[in-house]
């Protein structure tokens, strides 16, 4: 036994006699050992010399030793294994965690029956005169969605999603159109959402409409702005008690301006007999006066040139409705109902529908319309024949017994069953109302007559939005939506995957036809001829017809339609234009302009994540959200800290939930919520400031002075462009500011962008500064501009409404002397000393706030108001209603918790819109060191800008030193303060 171990205790185990060698091992392991070797080649007599057969006496340390089989020798070279330490994990967490798909959207299981042939709307989509692409926009609560799922009722077999519901449930809306989480919690629509739906005109014709059901909340107006983008025409969607309210201005403006088509759909008519309980003709005069509103609005956007735009029912373009109900109606539609009820007159339906409205009265005794009542029981047509049968039928159906109202019924053709009859008063309502008044085939032929096609709108398109000249063969596929061209696509939506963890890209198809597996350039916002960076070269993966809850694949969508396609989203933030590979004779790709949105992002918080560990994450989710929001905002401060920057209250709530709970899926520490705040000055600069580069050898001397009142919001607008022609831009200051010919044309650029409300002007004299020179480090001045006018030296936060004039430079004559190093900061270090020495002032920005309540919460909205450093600016009642609408203005940075505190006040009475109208200047001068500021004590009134810009500074982790003597040349400081120009402390 004793020849078993070696002298260090090592096991060599027993000799083995040679027969036993040769036989197979028959232990297990050995057995495993041999199966995973690899079969050995004949053995030659050298191999045999060579190997050596004795026991080996070499030291097998402890860790080297081989007890158990490896995890890979285990479950083989293909299976990936996971070691982890014990205890790592808690007992409620599995060791490998189930594979879970989550769901953030409402889905269709699979494709929803519907009552058109799916092929039949695939059809169509070749066929761009058969084609209308529309938005419903309106305010809040006004019906937009409620009409969408009538017309989605009137062509889908929506039982199903009836099925199993109870009590409130049942009685609730259908919303099909609202499938983020947030929309059905909140009840209101929060992404504009994409529907195509084939539907017949009143004379059997079937169109195919491309809608899109934009929300309703002001705070949401980006929505509304990226989805008027894409489409030819719009549906304004006006409660007709309410009438026109704060988001119904805005998309009349943005459709006037953008010279979009607009038609009228006045909704909820019911509320006139059901809830105010107006008499018909009293109900008519309300009908009139909401039509006249819409109308007096769209003639203040655009004085004097408003009668293109202007809505009536004479002209065919205003329809009456009731979504919850479930019936649309047209003047012509309703003279056709008429016609085919009574066959025997043969009367002209559309001569019929002439005398319908205005003041024109049917005198029953002679029947005749009259334009003054003749008779004593004369009527306006629009009572007699409108009104009055709608009157009568919903009286009828609410107030008579079940088998009364089965004969009144019957005699108008309208069968119910008995358990029908006897169903609530909404219901039945809204199952006499259906067959009635039957499908909306009159707003389809409202839509068809007054929105142009595809075809038609592309012109429209080309001019406002398009980059590149129209006398190219690409431009001219686009104009005649040819499905055969280049391929272009202007995209101008991302819709998260249901996962949330991708995007599909949504937009419109301008030319050629969009196929699965296609190659396409990918071309943002940034990009240009002269600069190809912001492209990138990708693959369609799918293409589908977007439906909402749905989506149908298809092989390929061609012009004059709207698309969905993942695949391309990478790298797309807010908008992109795709364009094929190669374009006809090799012609240069252009852009369609980014979407121009009606307001800024001043709401403003930071965020960061609970454990610092997952701020890569967090920032991922940061991306998605910057995709998922078009107006949203996310940047990196000095301070370290990352903002995001919003539009209100609601639609933070709503980007912060999302990236919560859809896109980071972690917990985020969210900061109390500011604002933006900009610089501006409001006196010209005392002194020529000058600032000297550090090698000494370059002298830059500049002066700072307020801009004209409208210029900086002319530059924003893009009334004027600094990549015009100087001629251009020279004419445009010249004729609408009378600035002086040199003054004009010696503009050299806009800050800090290219559309931004500062402007920089060579104000230098030809006899004095070398012109040659000069040019040489213009882009250097420039520069040094762009980046003084991003971050003041205030709080660092944009200057506004400024113009810095170059009035002298001394440069020297070699030119490395005068490099970008030397130019750009000292540019930057010259305007800043110009502008504090030009009073500056800091400017915060201004909601307009629009209150619509009762009577008695009109006082409570003036007392939440003047709380908060706001005011009242009008104060009316709306007319044919209990109602008042009140107006007025309050500071965004004390916005804060107003909407809570104003319902709070008012029992939740009053709704309150709140949206950015204009910059205004902070009383105060932000640079006077007089004034006291106590800790929990409001500052004083005119000590608000120094206030604001303490808080800012130290939130911004910047000392609080704001001096001029910081950017002046020392010797300048010097002779300042012994002239007492400068205090001490300066």
């Amino acid at each position: 036994m004793d020849d078993l171990y070696d002298e260090f205790g090592n096991y060599i185990s027993e000799e083995v006699d040679e027969d036993e060698e040769e036989q197979p091992a028959d232990n297990a392991y050995a057995q495993y050992l041999d199966d995973d070797a690899e079969p050995a080649a004949a053995p030659t007599g050298q191999e045999l010399m060579e190997v050596d057969d004795g026991p080996s006496n070499a030291v097998v340390l402890h860790e080297d030793k081989q007890y158990y089989p490896s995890a890979s020798q285990l479950y083989g070279p293909g299976v990936e294994t996971l070691v982890q330490e014990e205890d790592t994990q808690t007992l409620q967490q599995p060791i490998v965690e189930p594979v879970i798909h989550k769901k953030f959207t409402v889905e269709e299981d699979d494709l929803p029956p519907v009552y058109f042939d799916r092929g039949f709307l695939t059809d169509l989509m070749s066929f761009p005169e058969q084609i209308r692409n529309i938005a419903f926009c309106g305010h809040l609560h006004h019906g937009k969605t409620s009409l969408m799922d009538m017309l989605v009722a009137q062509t889908h077999d929506v039982s199903k999603l009836r099925l199993g519901l109870k009590g409130e449930e049942r009685d609730q809306p259908m919303r099909y159109t609202d499938t983020h989480v947030l929309e059905r919690e909140r009840g209101l629509s929060v992404k504009a959402s994409p529907m195509s739906l084939v539907l017949q005109g009143t004379s059997g014709k079937s169109h195919l409409l491309n809608m899109l059901d934009t929300p309703g909340h002001v705070n949401f107006a980006d929505e509304l702005a990226a989805s008027m983008r894409l489409v030819d025409g719009v549906v304004l969607v006006v409660d007709v008690v309410e009438g026109v309210q704060t988001q119904t201005e805005l998309a009349i403006k943005h459709a006037v301006l953008s010279n979009l088509p607009v038609v009228l759909l006045v909704n909820k008519m019911d509320r006139l007999i059901l809830e105010l309980k107006l008499p018909p003709t009293d109900a008519y005069f309300k009908v009139k006066h909401v039509v006249e509103e819409v109308n007096t609005y769209i003639e203040s956007v655009i004085p004097g040139r408003g009668e293109r735009f202007r809505v009536s029912p004479e002209k065919g373009n205003v329809a009456f409705a009731c979504g919850s109900m479930g019936w649309c109606l047209t003047l012509p539609s309703f003279a056709k109902m008429y016609a085919d009820t009574y066959p025997i007159s043969q009367f002209d339906p559309s001569e019929f529908a002439r005398r319908l409205w205005g003041d024109i009265f049917f005198n029953p005794g002679s029947r005749k319309f009259t334009r003054k009542a003749v008779e004593e029981r004369a009527k306006r047509s629009f009572v007699h024949f409108v009104l009055e049968p709608i009157y009568k039928l919903y009286s009828h159906t609410i107030s008579e017994s079940p088998q009364d109202l089965r004969k009144t019924l019957e005699e108008l053709g309208i069968f119910l069953k008995p358990s029908q009859l006897r169903a609530n008063a909404k219901d039945l309502l809204k199952l006499v109302c259906e067959q009635f008044f039957g499908p909306a085939t009159g707003l389809v032929d409202m839509i068809v007559q007054h929105v142009p096609s595809p075809q038609k709108g592309a012109k429209r398109m080309l001019d406002q939005f398009y980059t590149g000249p129209q006398d190219t063969k690409t431009a001219t596929s686009m104009l005649e939506c040819d499905a055969e061209g280049p391929l272009v696509v202007h995209i101008t939506k991302l819709f998260n995957t249901s996962d949330a963890k991708g995007f599909y890209s949504f937009g419109r198809v301008m030319s050629g036809t969009v196929q699965a597996g296609q190659q396409v350039r990918v071309l943002g916002e940034n990009y240009s001829i002269d600069d190809e960076e912001d492209m990138v070269n990708t693959t369609i993966e799918a293409v589908w017809i977007a439906e909402s809850r749905y989506n149908v694949p298809v092989s390929g969508v061609p012009a004059g339609n709207f698309v969905l396609m993942s695949g391309v989203d990478n790298s797309i933030v807010k908008t992109a234009t795709l364009v094929a590979p190669k374009l006809p004779n090799e012609e240069d790709a252009y852009i369609f302009k980014p979407v121009a949105h009606f307001f800024e992002s001043v709401f403003k918080v930071a965020v960061e994540p609970i454990n610092p560990s997952e701020l890569p994450k967090m920032l991922d989710g940061l991306r998605k959200i910057n995709k998922s929001y078009p107006l949203i905002t996310t940047k990196v401060e000095e301070s370290g800290e990352h903002v995001v920057l919003g539009t209100g209250e609601l639609y933070m709530d709503c980007v912060l939930h999302d990236l919560r709970r859809l896109y980071a899926q972690m917990e985020i520490k969210v900061s109390d919520p500011v604002t933006r705040f900009c610089e501006t000055c409001v006196d010209q600069s005392a002194i020529q400031c000058y600032a000297i580069t550090p090698n000494k050898k370059n002298k830059l001397t500049f002066v700072a002075e307020p801009l004209d009142d409208g210029i900086a919001e002319d530059i924003e607008r893009g009334k004027v462009s600094i990549k015009d022609p100087v001629r251009t831009v020279g004419k445009f200051f010249e004729e609408n500011y009378g600035w002086d010919l040199l003054a004009s044309r010696n503009i050299w650029a806009f800050g800090p962008e290219e559309m931004g409300p500062n402007i920089l002007q060579n104000d230098t004299l030809p006899s004095e500064v070398d012109q040659k020179i000069l040019r040489s480090v213009r882009d250097g001045i420039k520069q040094g501009f762009s980046w003084g006018t991003r971050e003041g030296p205030l709080c660092e936060e944009p200057i506004r409404n400024t113009k810095f004039r170059l009035t002298n430079v001394d440069l020297a004559s070699e030119a490395i002397f005068r490099g970008g190093g030397q130019i750009i900061p000292t540019a930057r270090r010259a305007c800043y000393s110009s502008f504090l020495m030009a009073s500056p002032r800091l400017m915060e920005p201004v909601y307009a706030a629009t209150m619509l309540g009762p009577l008695n919460t009109v006082k409570a909205f003036y007392t939440v108001l003047a709380r908060r450093r706001g005011h009242v600016l009008t104060d009316a009642a709306v007319p044919g209603t209990p109602l008042y609408s009140v107006r007025g203005l309050i500071p965004v940075i004390d916005s804060f918790g107003f909407e809570t505190d104003l319902r709070i006040h008012t029992q939740g009475q009053a709704t309150v819109s709140l949206v950015f109208e204009k910059w205004e200047v902070v009383p105060g001068d932000p640079l006077d060191r007089s004034v006291k500021l106590r800790p929990l004590e409001p500052a004083p009134v005119q000590g608000t800008a120094r206030d604001f810009v303490l808080k800012t500074r130290r939130r911004k982790g910047l000392s609080e030193d704001v001096g001029v003597g910081r950017f002046l040349e020392p010797e300048l400081v010097r002779s300042l303060r012994e002239s007492g120009v400068l205090d001490v402390g300066s």
